[in-house]
């Protein structure tokens, strides 16, 4: 991605403010590591949402303010993190079996590859001979929702493609895409955009991708600035 692409739609707090948004209240809800962790920090008020965290903490607050943190206090990427009065604390072994117990209402997650039907691709480029696959095969399989939080391309181009051809964390497993340029919905009949970032097109969009994309019944493209 440019450094002129990287300022165009949503911001990464701006999105992350989007995604807390869409999270109903009561949800419990894992962040995955990087970008995901940017929803903690924009929870709207009066909205309760149970953060868990796969290293055994469960009711997660924003980051704390520079010089506070205490670091035996910290996420699964090892992140500072607060704690809201009755979060707790807990073995790794019983965080994961809230996991596979399905007691998850989502998971949000980064993603280096996502394709048209859901296959994710989270933990391994191709040509790394390293990598974590850290929770992300549990979340996956065992949240209710998975939600992807990204930007819409990298380096090495589109992330969201018509098949992956990274080595994959979980097939057909995702249900909403959040980027910087639009958020979509993955359905039985394909990517449906159903919101666009201030001042992109759904062509715009559309020309970042590497998959067909649909225009939500409820979009109208005149009505949509184009990003030049």
């Amino acid at each position: 991605m440019s450094k002129d692409q990287e300022q165009i739609g949503w911001s990464m707090p701006e999105l992350a403010s989007r995604v807390a948004l869409d999270l109903e209240d009561g949800w419990f809800v894992n962040l995955g590591i990087g970008l995901p962790t940017l929803v903690a920090d924009y929870i709207p008020e009066g909205k309760e949402i149970i953060l868990h965290s796969e290293n055994g903490l469960l009711g997660l607050g924003p980051k704390p303010e520079s010089g506070e943190e205490d670091w035996n206090l910290v996420n699964a990427g090892k992140e500072p993190i607060t704690l809201k009065p009755g979060g707790s604390f807990f073995s790794q072994s019983e965080s994961f079996a809230m996991i596979r117990g399905g007691h998850l209402d989502a998971a949000i997650l980064g993603a280096f590859q996502v394709s048209q039907f859901g296959d994710l691709a989270s933990w391994k480029l191709p040509n790394a001979t390293l990598g974590r696959v850290g929770g992300a095969m549990d979340l996956t399989a065992g949240s209710k929702r998975v939600f992807l939080f990204m930007q819409h391309t990298s380096k090495q181009g589109p992330k969201i493609v018509e098949e992956c051809t990274y080595p994959l964390t979980t097939p057909r497993c995702v249900d909403r895409i959040y980027t910087n340029l639009a958020i979509i919905d993955v359905t039985e009949t394909g990517l449906v955009v159903l919101e666009l970032a201030p001042n992109v097109s759904f062509e715009y969009v559309q020309e970042h991708t590497a998959a067909p994309l649909k225009l939500h019944v409820g979009l109208q493209k005149e009505t949509i600035g184009v990003q030049q």
